[in-house]
């Protein structure tokens, strides 16, 4: 509501217009009403009395000016007792707004200030603030408001200016950027540093009178005559009141601002009905510019009229898009409201179509390529599912989960197969260049890439890689997807416990995904990749189910052809797809899945292959990864078997890995520091002539000239000191040039080749982990070697038995060294046998029954277990009891039978390989590992005297019979 002056109010609107003796009485609270009344505004007879009323709003309308009234009376003693109420709100204002010809120059960077309008701006110049105060003060509340021009090059819109800059310009250049037609302010209020402005009247600048504050000189512009009875002028405002009527019905906003008029200003003039329609519209700056500069009144209403139908055209959009969405949006999805109106904006434009259309689109576009590859089950499926997209609402949760099936679906590669090769050498070559060894599993693929060239196709296969740790079965398994040409996956089941993980999620539960085979092979995009199934000996069970068991169908080749993933349903073919699975112990493997998997064993690598490995390969990738050049380094043969055999004993090559890294990384280290140690020698020799005196300095430029006398070739003398400052001081850059050429040629030689031998190894890989396991030289009596496999490879052990006391009767055996059941029962067993035997060599011979024997396995913290060290034990106990040493440099495995019998074993070749590099020359072996041992390289069983035997009767022979000299 507005009120008049009188009442208290933080807002004043102010307009001025020529009206008979205006009478502010209360309309009716009708819109339409009041807008026809400004259809009178042609019929009413302007009086030669003005008024000027002030009128105060308690609107807080968000715009940028705000409408105001104003009757300026000249003759208030002449005004009728029935304006008495009006008469109440007159303000004196002496002297007249025209009689201010030089006003302040107040910029305004984003609208114009059009008359009858009020408008709050920011003062941050404390100067231009203190001279509006003054103003004000003096009773001159006056300043021009003026438009400020955008920046040359840069885009005409509202917010192109910002108010930091506004601020910053002063003086001439704010004079340049003003716009030559403005408003005359009264400055109504101010408040810190905002004032408040209400427009009076158009002015145009003359020149500039000062610039800080900016004070110009000033015309006061009038509208040009025109005929109040034109037709033409008539039919224009008409139509901008035709179209303000059109407004009001769409946009609150202007109803607002109409209604305000309609109830308190009365009449309307042609020129303040322009001004009206131009101040409340959306235009830019410029458009408004222009209507307040213009002053015939034809064309104002004309440039007006363009603005309001601009407006009413705007809203008829919106309208329409409210509409529609209206329609479409429920009450609870209120929430959506500005998202839906986005989209719907799109889609007038043309830039976006339909949700569920655009999806359907999508999900065929992508299927096309492979329609005739798919499977006519798959088919069926999705086009039911594209239906029932179709019939879904796109809130609704069945939505969701049928697009992400239909995505799923359409994006697997239903009979897309990549090319295989066939070709065995270009597979030999690959398989060599990634892996050293590892002979049975390359073999075993050539044998698959034989069978598919002659087949024409190649079926998939699973196939169990088992071994100790860093032997190369999981980067075996890229070295083969790349031999064979097939996209390589690999996923570990190391603790899984999860069967969802397998066969993935019923689609009805929350976050519901494929298992891992479906993902495989939407990553790969193909369907006959190769799939490497890591650590499947460490599979879990859990209360999700057990994985191992849902392994069966996927590695079954019976049944992975239908293989049925719980969230698609629909059957997938997986026959073509290779398998290779990684385990450390297949016993931990579950027997029917062990069944369906071909176990190919990689026992580990021997000291000359891990040379091999060591010099082809992990030294290669060592020097690359640490920035190394092979120049700058040598690493012996020696000091790499040192740090196998002292520091590497185990069966892979990850552990030799780390070392070889740490030895680079310490080099790198070594020839960063002598490179920052020559380069601060260099640059101190180079600043050294800079800091000292004139006599320093051509005492140390005839050292530099001597010491490069034969490249120089020059003898001069020094005949006076000025003649040698004007000959040296040419001669500087020269010399510090060459100087500087030797030092750096110097400084590399300095920096030599890194040298790594057996003598300085311990420096970059610290103390020895491992030491000699032979202990003796020549066995005592009573000692025997052993060999014994472990997770490091093969190791060899001594048993040592050794008398306790001897009486009648006292036969009895005590065993150390942290044995196993297993082992414990061996000793039982060996002890046993070994009386029987004594009894039958030496008759006469009461060892055992009258002695207490102590049988000991060294490293005592070591747990020690197993079923091969019955024989070695047997020969420990009859050596000390015949008092006679083994054969030099012997040594033996196997388990015996009370009977006698020798057992096989198992890890022949880790034994083999752990009894060379204990410098063994004989071996005996159960005669039943006898193929094991074939199997071997030739490497491996060069130079040793292998016995097999299957008694130990033939032990004993070898061993013990004849040896009492050695």
């Amino acid at each position: 509501m507005l009120k008049l002056l009188s009442s208290t109010s933080s807002r004043v609107h102010c307009l001025t217009t020529a009206t008979p003796s205006l009478r502010i009485k209360q309309e009716p609270n009708s819109i339409f009403s009041a807008l026809d009344r400004l259809t009178g505004l042609t019929r009413r007879s302007p009086r030669n009395s003005l008024f000027r009323a002030c009128f105060c709003s308690d609107s807080s309308d968000g715009s940028g000016s705000k409408p105001a009234v104003e009757v300026e009376e000249k003759g208030a003693e002449s005004e009728s007792g029935s304006d008495s109420k009006a008469s109440s709100a007159i303000v004196s204002t002496y002297p007249r707004p025209e009689d201010y010809l030089t006003v302040l120059a107040l910029p305004l960077p984003h609208r114009p200030l059009f008359p009858g309008f009020y408008m709050p701006i920011y003062v941050k110049d404390p100067k231009l603030l203190a001279a509006l105060q003054e103003s004000r003060k003096r009773q001159a509340p006056y300043a021009g408001a003026f438009l400020l021009k955008d920046e040359p090059g840069t885009e005409s819109n509202p917010g192109s200016e910002t108010e930091k800059s506004v601020y910053d310009i002063k003086g001439k250049e704010l004079y340049d950027r003003l716009h030559e037609v403005g408003t005359l302010a009264q400055i109504s209020s101010i408040q810190g540093d905002q004032v408040i402005l209400i427009g009076h009247r158009r002015l145009r600048i003359t020149e500039m009178v000062s610039e800080d504050p900016l004070t110009v000189k000033v015309d006061h512009l009038k509208e040009k005559p025109y005929d109040k009875d034109d037709d033409v002028i008539k039919a224009t405002s008409f139509e901008v009141i035709s179209t303000l009527r059109d407004v009001l019905k769409t946009s609150s906003l202007w109803r607002d601002h109409v209604q305000t008029y309609s109830q308190h200003i009365g009449d309307f003039n042609f020129p303040r009905l322009a001004d009206f329609g131009a101040a409340i519209s959306g235009a830019n700056k410029l458009q408004c510019q222009q209507v307040l500069e213009e002053l015939d009144v034809h064309k104002r209403l004309q440039l007006t009229l363009e603005l309001v139908k601009k407006e009413i055209e705007i809203s008829k959009i919106q309208e329409s898009i409210a509409k529609a969405i209206e329609e479409k949006i429920s009450g609870e999805q209120r929430r959506y409201l500005l998202n839906e109106q986005l989209k719907a904006i799109k889609k007038e434009l043309g830039l976006e179509t339909d949700d569920k259309t655009a999806l359907s689109a999508k999900f065929r576009e992508r299927l096309e390529p492979n329609r005739e590859k798919c499977p006519p089950h798959v088919l069926q499926v999705i086009e039911e599912e594209l239906t029932k997209l179709q019939l879904l609402e796109a809130s609704s949760s069945e939505f969701n989960v049928t697009r992400n099936y239909l995505d799923w679906l359409t994006v697997l590669p239903w009979g897309n197969y990549s090319d295989e090769n066939f070709d065995v050498i270009r597979a030999q070559t690959i398989l060599d260049e990634d892996h050293y060894g590892l002979t049975d599993v390359k073999e075993r693929i050539l044998e698959f890439i034989a069978v598919g060239k002659l087949r024409g196709t190649s079926q998939g296969k699973i196939i169990c890689l088992s071994g100790p740790p860093g032997v190369g079965k999981t980067s075996i398994g890229r070295s083969i997807a790349r031999a064979l040409n097939r996209k390589f996956f690999r996923f570990s089941v190391g603790g899984l416990s999860d069967v969802a993980e397998i066969k993935g999620h019923r689609r009805t539960y929350i976050g519901a995904m494929p298992g891992k085979m479906v993902q495989c092979l939407k990553n790969v995009g193909t369907a006959n990749p190769l799939v490497l199934i890591d650590e499947i000996d460490k599979l879990g069970r859990g209360h999700a189910g057990d994985p191992a068991s849902a392994l069966l169908e996927l590695l079954d080749p019976e049944q992975n052809a239908n293989f049925l993933d719980h969230y698609l349903d629909v059957p997938i073919d997986l026959s073509k797809v290779l398998f290779v699975c990684t385990a450390n112990v297949v016993d931990n493997i579950p027997n029917p899945l062990l069944d369906r998997m071909e176990i190919i064993a990689i026992a580990g690598y021997i000291t000359d292959e891990k040379m091999h490995i060591a010099r082809d390969y992990l030294e290669k990738t060592a020097q690359e990864a640490c920035g190394v050049k092979p120049e700058q380094v040598e690493v012996t043969d020696a000091a790499l078997l040192g740090l196998i055999e002292n520091y590497c004993r185990e069966a892979g090559v990850r552990n030799l890995q780390k070392h070889i890294e740490k030895i680079y990384r310490k080099i790198a280290l070594r020839l960063v520091r002598e490179g920052s140690s020559n380069e601060s020698i260099i640059s101190g020799k180079v600043v050294q002539p800079t800091e000292v005196d004139e006599t320093d300095q051509h005492a140390a430029e005839n050292e530099t000239a001597v010491e490069v006398e034969s490249v120089e070739n020059s003898s001069h003398e020094l005949k006076s000191e000025s003649s040698v400052q004007t000959t040296d001081q040419s001669k500087d850059s020269k010399d510090a040039t060459e100087t500087e050429t030797l030092e750096e040629t110097e400084t590399s030689k300095a920096v030599e080749k890194v040298l790594v031998d057996p003598s300085n190894l311990a420096d970059f890989v610290g103390k020895p982990v491992f030491h000699a396991e032979r202990i003796y030289d020549q066995t005592p009596v009573g000692v025997v070697m052993g060999l014994a496999w472990t997770a490091m490879g093969g190791s060899t052990l001594y048993i040592e038995t050794t008398l306790v006391e001897k009486g009648e009767g006292k036969g009895a055996l005590h065993v150390t060294g942290q044995l196993g059941d297993v082992m414990k029962e061996s000793a039982q067993i060996a002890h046993t046998l070994a009386r029987a035997i004594l009894l039958e060599k030496e008759p006469d011979n009461p060892f055992f029954a009258n002695t207490k024997l102590h049988l000991h396995v060294p490293a005592g913290a070591t747990p020690k277990d197993g079923p091969s060290a019955g024989c070695t034990m047997i020969t420990s106990m009859l050596s000390l009891a015949m008092e006679k040493p083994v054969k030099k440099d012997l040594a033996m495995t196997g388990e015996v039978t009370l009977t006698g019998k020798i057992l096989p074993i198992g890890g022949v070749k880790e034994k083999t390989i752990a009894a060379r590099r204990s410098e063994v020359k004989t071996i005996i072996f159960p005669s039943a590992n006898k193929r094991d041992y074939d199997e071997l390289a030739p490497n491996v069983r060069e130079g040793l005297d292998v016995h097999f035997v299957d008694d130990y009767s033939q032990i004993f022979n070898l061993a013990l019979d004849n040896n009492t000299g050695n």
